[in-house]
């Protein structure tokens, strides 16, 4: 008899099936936002039976926030490389334009997923908490180029010209941002020229 069949079977050994739970979990919220996100959606785009989800979840809420998690971070390991790149003030104001224009919620599905999680996070403290490691993380990354009050600026502009540049219906001005991002880093890039 085949390992797999019958009642009382042997679980068949996936060590990677949360994980690939979790990525699923991620592209279906893309896809549909979180209140279309059933555990029997997630369970099909991750090709798993529906009760591996509550095997390895206690509920969906551990679920979303299992998932939200890994987003941020590899939202925040993107950002954290490209401003690790920049060797100079010069170079890691270009980063942040650059971050803008194609780095940061490139996917549609990101910016959906960014926008849920916010909207999570407005009403829920456990999320919020987890917005808020991700802001620092930005801060942190920026703060290697900029002094604190800049890099917090900063963060805010990268935020708010990447949802405008997503959802916005006329077409992008990239020299917009090169200028925001100059107006915003003036003071930093006078402070590191020679006297």
């Amino acid at each position: 008899m085949h390992p797999d069949a019958g009642p009382g079977r042997r679980r068949r050994f996936d060590p990677e099936r949360r994980d690939r739970i979790v990525d699923a979990c991620l592209q279906v919220i893309g896809e549909v936002g979180v209140t279309g996100a059933s555990t029997r959606r997630i369970a099909a785009a991750a090709d798993v039976p529906l009760g591996s989800i509550s095997y390895h979840f206690t509920d969906v809420d551990e679920l979303l926030r299992a998932a939200f998690e890994r987003f941020a971070h590899r939202v925040s390991d993107r950002f954290e490389a490209s401003m690790a790149g920049a060797t100079t003030v010069d170079e890691a104001r270009r980063a942040v334009v650059a971050l803008i224009d194609v780095g940061v919620l490139a996917d549609p599905h990101e910016l959906v997923l960014t926008h849920e999680l916010y909207t999570l996070a407005a009403r829920d403290p456990g999320y919020r908490e987890l917005t808020h490691a991700w802001m620092a993380r930005s801060r942190h990354a920026l703060e290697r180029h900029f002094d604190p009050t800049t890099a917090r600026l900063l963060d805010a502009l990268i935020e708010g010209l990447t949802i405008h540049r997503a959802l916005d219906t006329e077409p992008h001005d990239a020299g917009q941002v090169r200028r925001a991002v100059d107006i915003v880093t003036r003071h930093a890039l006078a402070a590191h020229e020679p006297a």
